[in-house]
């Protein structure tokens, strides 16, 4: 018996479309590095592609070079990180530039084979992280001609603090980015708003969002109700029942003690499936529409639910982990940790499941 991960595609489309609407003007991507943030990158950008989507962020070129395979010619696919001049063996992917070194090798690249080669120019105006910084701003505006040989599809910057809405660095780093535009890439289209960054108003339109947590449904507003629709659900099997008397105690570390006579499901996830251990003793399952309280550990493999009041409950029933009523941010702040870290940390042994677009 196993796990079934049960992706609906229709959600994330339909996120996408919102999105979408919201960046009037602008073009929307769809951000499928991480594997589709632990939802399957290659059925994912199929159905955004489907839906429209004609531009895909990757983090790395092995991510980059599966996509294409999967779509085929047509759509731009950037892979944030970069990569070497030449190393995408023909795929056709854009690498996004994040240091003066490498915008040059990928120029000089471009003049020895005679052609523009494709590229996006990563600005950091403030993350402090990747792109180039202050000083490698400064020296390409000394010397435009580091860039010959490039074709710049965007200059991007990446927000720090998007889902603040009211954190003065949002607007201290659209400001930046729009200066330093004017002055190292002026009439090149521009890539700012992130998830959370469509939502902070007209100051942060662009020529390409580009969105990922949101599409998965993650809640590109904490605080406020979530816009996004959900997109996942994770059930697992129940693999045995016991009885447990009362002041008998559970799993790894004694860690839960029955109040009562219990009657205890073994359950086929652990924190090997990504299923955190920190909701030990904190997260409860669903059994037809009944909420069930995990006790004891999470442990590699198994996790067990207290299902004394569900007397039909037997081996073979699935426990619903992840649903309508315990969403990924729900086990986020269970766990302490954000709703993008409950996704990608899904693991392999799910079987999955797509509903269609």
């Amino acid at each position: 018996m196993q796990a079934v991960l049960t992706v609906d595609l229709g959600a994330i489309t339909a996120n996408w479309r919102a999105l979408c609407d919201r960046h009037q003007g602008g073009a929307v991507a769809g951000v499928v590095k991480a594997d589709a943030y632990g939802l399957g990158a290659v059925p994912v950008a199929r159905a955004l592609r489907e839906a429209g989507c004609q531009h895909f962020f990757v983090a790395h070129l092995a991510e980059g070079v599966a996509v294409r395979e999967a779509l085929g010619p047509g759509p731009m696919i950037a892979v944030l990180n970069g990569f070497a001049p030449g190393a995408d063996e023909g795929a056709g992917l854009v690498p996004v530039l994040n240091s003066l070194p490498g915008l040059s090798a990928h120029a000089a690249a471009a003049r020895r084979a005679g052609r523009p080669a494709p590229a996006i120019l990563h600005l950091d105006t403030g993350m402090s992280r990747l792109g180039l910084d202050a000083r490698e701003q400064a020296a390409l505006a000394e010397d435009p001609g580091l860039r010959e040989g490039l074709d710049l599809r965007f200059v991007m910057t990446h927000l720090a603090c998007a889902d603040e809405p009211d954190h003065a660095l949002n607007a201290a780093q659209a400001a930046r980015f729009a200066a330093a535009c004017a002055r190292l890439a002026p009439g090149v289209p521009r890539s700012l708003a992130n998830s959370s960054g469509l939502f902070l108003g007209a100051g942060f339109a662009s020529d390409l969002a580009r969105p990922g947590a949101a599409l998965y449904g993650i809640n590109p507003t904490p605080g406020r109700p979530n816009p996004m629709r959900q997109a996942v659900r994770l059930a697992a099997p129940v693999l045995q029942l016991r009885e447990v008397p009362a002041g008998a105690t559970v799993g790894y570390g004694a860690a839960w003690t029955a109040p009562r006579p219990a009657r205890v499901a073994t359950v086929a996830a652990g924190y090997a499936d990504g299923y955190l251990r920190a909701l030990s003793g904190r997260a409860t399952g669903c059994v037809a529409g009944r909420p069930v309280p995990l006790v004891g550990r999470v442990s590699m493999d198994l996790i067990t639910f207290d299902v004394t009041d569900i007397p039909d409950c037997a081996p073979g029933t699935m426990v619903e982990l992840i649903g309508p009523g315990r969403t990924p941010d729900d086990l986020a702040a269970l766990a302490g940790t954000i709703g993008y870290e409950i996704l990608t940390a899904l693991g392999a042994r799910y079987r999955r499941a797509y509903l269609p677009a």
